[in-house]
């Protein structure tokens, strides 16, 4: 059954076990924080979804928004002196957004669908155990490249398959549209043949352009105009 969930738009891709530092500055997620902190929003989850580009104006339509989303679970909030908060979430489960209702509570509020994984085909077990390899090894590729050695660590060995292409893709920085295409993805064995793909992809560019990216906490505060 669809369920409602407060809403926390941002020009950025949250995926399932990954974590999210959040500066929260605008009242009305001021607000939220509080709830989630109070326990008045149930299991301090919330949702996070994606805008759509070009951003020019408040959202308050369904239509300015990403089909997909996922929920996010509060683990950690600094109050500031000026009333400002300091927040660590989790990527939790994904959903799709059916409505958005921008009156009845001081922040946005969802009406979701829980989305969940499509089964793994019979006898897909050791073809999937070999995908997570591939996949593991180009992420090992791409950090090699891409990140000084302490500044990044694999997925603990006993991961689930089916979670791990999240994982993965959520230490790169990869374009918000191949975030999202990952997000939606809900067949674990092509998820993990995507993010394969995109990896390999992104460890050849920079390798090309002897360009290091910037760490990933340089990005720990996504835009919002919310």
């Amino acid at each position: 059954m669809p369920e409602t969930l407060p809403l926390f738009p941002l020009q950025t891709v949250l995926l399932p076990g990954a974590n999210l530092p959040l500066h929260i500055f605008e009242p009305r997620y001021r607000q939220l924080t509080v709830d989630l902190v109070t326990g008045t929003v149930p299991e301090k989850r919330f949702g996070v979804v994606g805008i759509k580009a070009p951003v020019t104006e408040e959202v308050d339509k369904v239509d300015q928004l990403l089909a997909v989303g996922c929920s996010a679970v509060l683990r950690q909030a600094t109050r500031l002196p000026d009333g400002r908060y300091d927040i660590i979430t989790t990527g939790e489960r994904r959903f799709r957004l059916l409505d958005l209702d921008a009156t009845s509570a001081p922040y946005l509020m969802g009406t979701v669908d829980w989305i969940r994984d499509a089964e793994i085909p019979p006898g897909g077990a050791e073809r999937i155990g070999s995908l997570a390899q591939s996949a593991r090894a180009a992420y090992r590729r791409y950090c090699e490249t891409a990140w000084e050695r302490e500044d990044w660590d694999e997925p603990a060995a006993e991961t689930d398959p089916a979670d791990l292409a999240h994982l993965l893709a959520a230490d790169a920085l990869l374009p918000m549209e191949d975030r999202q295409a990952v997000l939606e993805e809900i067949r674990p064995m092509h998820r993990l043949r995507m993010v394969y793909s995109l990896l390999t992809r992104e460890a050849g560019i920079i390798a090309a352009l002897h360009a290091v990216p910037a760490p990933a906490s340089a990005f720990a505060a996504p835009i919002t105009l919310n």
